[in-house]
């Protein structure tokens, strides 16, 4: 049976290709996309959203706005790696219906009011309007499957020396997730550095005869450049693109891809250098609710059959 899903995401490179494959996938049934400000400004996120569901072909999939910045601090973004667009290195088309008014808040009761199954939420940016919507919307927390987020870290971080990007932006909104009483699936650095496109991945996606994979070769060929190739290679290791978002949403399309184990999450709030630290117990030093499903690993050789799976759909 197909997974309900919405996905709520901030494209951004590698949350296009967990949006692709989303619409790929024979487990999924993708209900509606929402967006959140992140990698990019909201209205900029929005935007590449509906543009790559017009790349699919899939405009009729609701997608809807979210937040314009995290519940309490200013909004900081990664254009650094996402380039002015959010979604440098490829000309996508563009959108050819006009934008819904509703808020994502809005999209996201609407879809589970009217869902008979419950829905899984995949979110690859920061988490604040998953946090929105457990706050307005209590009544319908029974009906949410679970989350499957990328953020955070057990191990180390990439914009402080312990904080990941999508929960340093907002650190508020994942502490409201992880403390929801949902169950949340964390896919933080520590397995997402793993996941791994090499050169010959994207040749090999390049190669492909349709649309989505041209735009996405080029996609991928921007990200490498202003994320890990330039600087992690050496003599004798490459290393690869880092397929962040796209965990996430693996873990809903083939758990057993993945090494996960449930674990204490906290998040630092606080107003220091460990600021959006995701707070592990890893030892299980603590007392205290296992709240977390955690990834540490991936089966790379599945992962990236998936991917060529996702690029090749969308040549039938």
């Amino acid at each position: 049976m197909k997974k309900k899903v919405i996905l709520d995401c901030d494209p951004g490179h590698d949350d296009a290709m967990a949006l692709l494959m989303a619409i790929a996938s024979e487990n999924i049934d993708l209900l509606a996309v929402t967006t959140s400000a992140g990698n990019q400004l909201p209205e900029k996120t929005f935007n590449n959203a509906r543009k790559l569901l017009s790349l699919a072909q899939r405009e009729d999939i609701p997608v809807a706005m979210g937040a314009n910045k995290p519940l309490l601090r200013e909004l900081i973004i990664a254009d650094d790696v996402h380039g002015e667009s959010g979604l440098d290195g490829a000309e996508l088309p563009e959108p050819q219906v006009s934008p819904l008014k509703t808020s994502a808040n809005d999209l996201m009761a609407e879809v589970l009011c009217n869902s008979n199954e419950k829905v899984t939420f995949v979110v690859t940016g920061p988490l604040t309007n998953m946090a929105i919507f457990l706050l307005s919307h209590p009544e319908l927390k029974e009906k949410i499957d679970s989350i499957s987020y990328m953020g955070g870290a057990c191990f180390g971080g990439n914009v402080t020396p312990q904080a990941e990007f999508n929960i340093y932006v907002d650190p508020e909104a994942a502490e409201i997730v992880v403390k929801s009483g949902v169950p949340v699936h964390m896919f933080g650095l520590d397995v997402t550095l793993k996941a791994q496109l090499f050169e010959e991945d994207v040749q090999e996606i390049a190669a492909i005869d349709n649309p989505v994979a041209k735009v996405m070769a080029g996609l991928l060929h921007f990200f490498g450049l202003t994320t890990t190739q330039p600087f992690m290679s050496t003599e004798n290791h490459v290393e690869g693109i880092h397929m962040h978002d796209p965990c996430a949403m693996a873990y809903i399309i083939d758990p057993t891809m993945f090494t996960t184990l449930k674990k204490r999450v906290d998040i630092d709030t606080s107003n220091s250098i460990s600021t959006g630290s995701t707070v592990v117990d890893y030892d299980e030093v603590l007392d205290g609710n296992k709240n977390v499903n955690v990834g540490f690993d991936i089966d790379l050789p599945k992962f990236r059959k998936l991917i060529m799976d996702t690029m090749n759909y969308f040549s039938i």
